[in-house]
């Protein structure tokens, strides 16, 4: 009987930046004491970013509806920019280094063949943030591209995704993002005035700080 040959893996980015990436995971092998904070922060620390954004739409209630229309797009724009990233996930197909390089120290749980590593889903997300936050709040964004920084360095060090995964992700989440604030801002203007103008208007708006009542 003839050999079924198996399935072959998916592209292999290891002929990428393997070398890199290995440099990245043998580092994380040295220090084994931070293993276990970083597999933690890698996907608890997206939580970040949704507290950003929840800080963006709390200060923006007591300003104009431009402002409250940027706030609403935050989560806007990162859920397209994520939602781009997951087609190219599966147009590129490139197997998680997990299986490409099974030899590397690796400190996260290996995924499914079917989650595909380019580009990566959890930096697109971090940078995402920033570049939506940079037209709300630009001391917020350059808060959340700190910590965007970390979880893309984070996803290397558990050895989730290669280095250029996430440089791949953040070139494609930071004019997605951009971008599709820019044109809420441009259109959804009036029916963010209309909300807060009604049954919304208590999560859409407040008084600004110092108003009186008056008697």
């Amino acid at each position: 009987m003839t050999a079924v040959s198996p399935v072959p893996l998916a592209f292999d980015g290891s002929h990428i930046d393997g070398s890199l990436f290995t440099t990245v995971t043998d580092f994380a092998r040295d220090t084994k004491w931070l293993n276990t904070p970083m597999e933690w922060w890698t996907n608890a620390g997206l939580g970040v970013f949704a507290i950003l954004m929840v800080v963006g739409w709390w200060q923006a209630r007591r300003r104009d509806t431009t402002t409250m229309t940027l706030a609403l797009a935050v989560p806007v724009s990162v859920a397209v920019a994520f939602a781009v990233a997951e087609v190219a996930k599966k147009l590129v197909q490139e197997a998680r280094p997990c299986l490409s390089m099974p030899h590397a120290y690796i400190v996260e749980t290996c995924p499914t063949p079917s989650d595909y590593a380019f580009p990566s889903g959890h930096t697109t997300t971090a940078v995402a943030t920033v570049a939506a936050l940079f037209l709300l709040d630009r001391r917020l964004s350059a808060i959340a591209a700190v910590f965007a920084l970390i979880e893309g360095f984070s996803r290397v060090y558990v050895g989730g995704h290669y280095p250029h995964d996430v440089l791949a992700a953040a070139v494609l989440a930071l004019p997605v993002a951009y971008v599709t604030s820019l044109v809420l801002r441009r259109f959804a203007v009036p029916l963010v005035a209309r909300l807060r103008a009604g049954a919304l208007a208590p999560v859409l708006t407040a008084k600004p700080a110092g108003a009186h009542v008056a008697r």
